[in-house]
């Protein structure tokens, strides 16, 4: 496979000249602890994951469990369960202030899987984040964050010096 420019497509560009912005854009890299920190700050974000043999990205409530797995609570009978329980999917996280020009995004990508150990779903249930939509038979999905990254935007002011 190639680029448009005919070079060798890479997979993971080779070197942060290529992968990491150099500030042109105003944004840099947030590292592993940062991404996590900033995913703790809030509690709504998106799954990325095939329904129906197409790609979707479906808005769902989190939190972070005690090993930095990304968890859900959803419906035992919802489509999610389904599309997510043992498969690999992403995870995508953000806050942006637009007239401040600022604003993070973080990925999570790891294997998704039900909880089914009894005693850790209480604890969950206890603790744990809820679904939108009450369900009468909830079921926690864990992302395991294999791979974390994101990106951070400075300030606008900060661009333009």
């Amino acid at each position: 496979m190639t680029s448009k420019d005919h070079r060798p497509y890479r997979a993971v560009p080779a070197g942060t000249e290529d992968w990491h912005m150099h500030g042109h854009d105003g944004s840099r890299e947030a590292g592993r602890q940062e991404c996590l920190r900033l995913l703790a700050s809030v509690s709504i974000g998106r799954v990325v994951c095939t329904l129906d043999a197409l790609p979707a990205v479906v808005p769902v409530t989190f939190q972070l469990d005690d090993d930095r797995g990304v968890l859900l609570c959803t419906s035992a009978r919802s489509r999610l369960v389904r599309a997510t329980d043992g498969h690999v999917v992403a995870f995508q996280a953000d806050r942006f202030d637009e007239p401040e020009g600022t604003g993070w995004s973080v990925t999570v990508t790891g294997r998704a899987s039900v909880v089914t150990d009894p005693e850790e779903s209480a604890r969950l249930r206890a603790t744990g984040s809820h679904p939108w939509v009450p369900a009468a038979e909830q079921v926690f999905i864990r992302i395991a964050p294999e791979l974390v990254s994101g990106r951070v935007l400075a300030a606008a002011t900060a661009r333009a010096s």
